[in-house]
């Protein structure tokens, strides 16, 4: 395979592990290196890498800001489908693997490369996140996963080729786990964080503050909604990225966002994985608030039993594929009547909701529910149902007894 490529497009961050592989697919494979970076809201300095990767021997550096394209494109849509794994997790890395590969294909295609490259390693999900979303856009790519194919067993001996082929190497302490950021969330695993009796370290999180040192005094924050989509934050209409961006800033003080679980992985093992999404909780919580009005009863329990399918496919890797693309259309459909206001409180960590409206699509009737007289609702009418409802019940009881059980 070596010899059919000529030219190959990297997902590059500037690491260690990245600056490595670009030097080694050059040794290797004889092949020329287009370094690709996609800004997806991490805060890492785009032009530093961009330079870095043209110092290690890069014939093209691309930077590209992916921020709008991922938030309008996959996390509103994977909000609107209410997608949670495994009950916690709100799917940040998940989410963010399917823009960058669709970057990735996109720059070998302008740039005639032969093949992309990816970091992840041979354990992770990344790498089938990566190489699922590559072949449903473009079948004949070739892919090149280091981390599966050289002999470089860890972090010493990345450095120690760094250090035998002048790659700059980071003086900066390394850290007792891994770090993975964008702009709906940041993971951390790895490291002091394999073992799941082990706590987080103190002062990792970077997006939240410890909710011990939160403000003592709690916080309310609205969240507008149009079909399903957040439009606004306290009354003030906001695009999806600094919409995003401000929750993340609200959520981030009251510490907001934080989780720690262990997961079941695609690849049969499971691991444990620290999180903070603060904008994205909040986000969460209001959005299910709204659909508690707008939703009919039968709707809103298909859709959930449907979100965990749809939280599985994209964690595993399936945005691109068709069933998630005809789920898509469904859960989209079913968020036409979501448009509303839901008021959350912050406090100490918590998110909790403290009040939701509905002035257009709401199907909420406070005349029916009430429990003073009304001329609505006829009690009596609920004798039948409930006989109705027991026929089943009773037929098997009297068999059951009948039977002298």
């Amino acid at each position: 395979m070596a010899g059919d490529v000529k030219k190959v497009v990297l997902a590059y961050s500037g690491g260690l592990d990245t600056s490595v592989i670009l030097r080694w697919i050059q040794e290797e494979y004889g092949a020329e290196v287009v370094a690709y970076t996609a800004d997806v809201g991490q805060g890492e300095e785009t032009e530093e890498a961009r330079e870095k990767a043209l110092a290690t021997g890069a014939v093209e550096a691309i930077c590209e800001d992916l921020t709008k394209e991922f938030v309008e494109d996959y996390v509103f849509p994977a909000f609107r489908a209410s997608a949670l794994y495994e009950g916690y997790y709100l799917l940040g890395t998940s989410l963010a693997r399917p823009v960058i590969s669709k970057g990735l294909v996109r720059a070998a295609v302008a740039t005639g490369a032969d093949a992309i490259a990816h970091g992840a390693t041979g354990k992770g999900n990344d790498q089938v996140r990566f190489e699922l979303s590559a072949y449903a856009l473009k079948p004949d790519i070739k892919v090149i996963a280091p981390w599966r194919e050289w002999d470089l067993k860890g972090r010493a001996d990345c450095v120690a080729y760094a250090e035998a082929h002048g790659i700059p190497v980071p003086v900066t302490p390394e850290k007792p786990y891994s770090m993975d950021a964008n702009l709906l969330h940041i993971s951390y695993e790895g490291g002091v964080l394999e073992d799941p009796w082990t706590g987080p370290p103190k002062g990792m999180f970077r997006m939240t503050v410890d909710p011990e040192e939160a403000p003592d005094t709690p916080e309310f924050v609205t969240v507008g909604f149009e079909s399903g989509n957040p439009v606004s934050v306290n009354g003030v209409a906001l695009p999806p990225v600094a919409l995003l961006e401000e929750l993340n800033a609200i959520g981030g003080r009251h510490g907001v966002g934080r989780i720690d679980i262990v997961e079941n992985r695609f690849v049969g093992m499971k691991s444990r994985g620290v999180y903070e999404t603060p904008g994205g909780t909040i986000i969460y919580h209001a959005h299910r608030a709204v659909e508690s009005l707008t939703l009919d009863r039968e709707v809103a329990h298909l859709r959930d039993e449907l979100s965990n399918r749809y939280a599985e496919m994209v964690y595993n890797g399936f945005w691109f594929a068709p069933e998630r693309e005809a789920l898509q259309h469904f859960m989209d459909d079913l968020q036409k009547p979501v448009t509303g206001e839901a008021r959350l409180k912050l406090y100490k960590g918590q998110a909790t909701v403290d009040g939701r409206r509905s002035d257009t699509h709401g199907l909420y009737d406070e005349a029916t529910v009430t429990f003073e007289a009304d001329d609505v609702y006829h009690q009596g009418d609920a004798e039948g149902f409930i006989r109705l409802q027991s026929l089943r019940l009773r037929t098997f009881a009297e068999k059951r007894l009948g039977e002298g059980e």
